[in-house]
């Protein structure tokens, strides 16, 4: 005997298929949500984790800038009390200026040649006289540019003959200004401080051939 189904099988197997379908559908789709709230997740709290060392860099980096205008200000104060020192001590190395300047234009000063007069303003010192010769003054511009430990750096503004006033024979003579320059006592002393090494170098290097 031949049994026949006649119920819609295919019918029932196509909505259990569409069923499995959405039923996956929604498992991926829960899946993928999870997956995407936990990429969020973690990149939120990567976020935030280099937000808080951002802001510990800059909370440092505030308090260096900080230390650094400190600093710059402290250089700016030492250089400005290095330099009122320094004024006070050029101060006080000036108040022995004039017998300096005294002493020296006397220990440089050759024969033959006489001043007249002489004025100094500030480091500088403005001198007239008269010479025998224009080799005098010549001499005397060599003294005080090498042999003068307190004047430096001479400057002749004027050289001309001139009369002499109580010569009945027109006996001429050499009228000359010129500008000198004072040498502090500090410069003095570092002009002096080379000079010292390099004897102590020449003498470092002599001593061992005079050994032998």
């Amino acid at each position: 005997m031949i049994r026949i189904n006649l119920l819609p099988h295919r019918e029932a197997r196509r909505k259990q298929k569409q069923a499995a379908f959405v039923a996956l559908m929604a498992l991926g789709a829960l899946a993928g949500a999870a997956l995407v709230l936990a990429v969020g997740g973690y990149n939120a709290s990567q976020i935030a984790t280099q937000n808080e060392r951002n802001l510990v860099l800059k909370n440092a980096n505030a308090e260096l800038d900080k230390k650094i205008s400190k600093i710059a200000s402290l250089k700016s104060e030492i250089e400005a009390l290095k330099a009122r020192q320094q004024a006070v001590e050029d101060l006080q190395g000036d108040r022995n200026q004039p017998v300096y300047l005294l002493d020296e234009l006397v220990r440089q000063m050759p024969d033959g040649v006489y001043l007249k007069s002489f004025k100094q303003d500030g480091q500088k010192v403005q001198m007239n006289g008269v010479a025998q010769s224009q080799e005098r003054v010549a001499e005397l511009l060599r003294n005080l540019s090498g042999n003068s430990a307190w004047l430096e750096r001479p400057d002749l503004t004027e050289v001309r003959a001139v009369p002499l006033a109580q010569s009945k024979s027109g006996r001429k003579v050499v009228e000359f200004n010129l500008s000198v320059s004072i040498k502090r006592a500090r410069e003095k002393d570092e002009n002096a401080k080379p000079a010292q090494g390099g004897a102590g170098a020449v003498k470092q290097a002599a001593a061992p051939g005079a050994s032998s």
